[in-house]
């Protein structure tokens, strides 16, 4: 499998200290910092690579965003960040399906619960 040039999962709740505590295990992440309204910024690092991250709140339909901008993350996909943030963070995860094509469904998402199951999903972008 090809790895992603970047990882971007949806939380369904974002406990701060967890989230932060994950980050700071898996990236070596201080702190989740305030970068404006509802978003929120820390960097990681990995064998050396740095790997910025960005947390928004309320970015979809309750859920909140969380992207770490770099290849050099420990998951080679969505999908497996999102197993790994259900499992540790004890909340429903969303992510894409896989690496989007032009035709591919823009609505259709994997769900991951704590208990690491999945299934496909149609989340219609809401406007907001």
């Amino acid at each position: 499998m090809q790895r992603y040039p970047d990882i971007e999962i949806y939380l369904s709740q974002v406990p701060l200290d967890a989230l932060n505590a994950w980050l700071g295990e898996t990236l070596d992440a201080g702190p989740l910092a305030p970068a404006g309204k509802h978003k929120w910024r820390t960097r990681g690092r990995l064998g050396g690579r740095e790997i910025p991250v960005l947390l928004v709140e309320k970015a979809a339909d309750g859920f909140a965003s969380l992207w770490l901008d770099s290849p050099d993350t420990p998951w080679e996909s969505d999908q497996a960040c999102a197993h790994a943030a259900a499992d540790r963070l004890g909340c429903e995860v969303r992510c894409s399906l896989g690496g989007w094509q032009p035709g591919d469904d823009p609505d259709r998402f994997l769900l991951v619960l704590p208990d690491g199951s999945e299934r496909e999903i149609d989340w219609p972008d809401s406007g907001r």
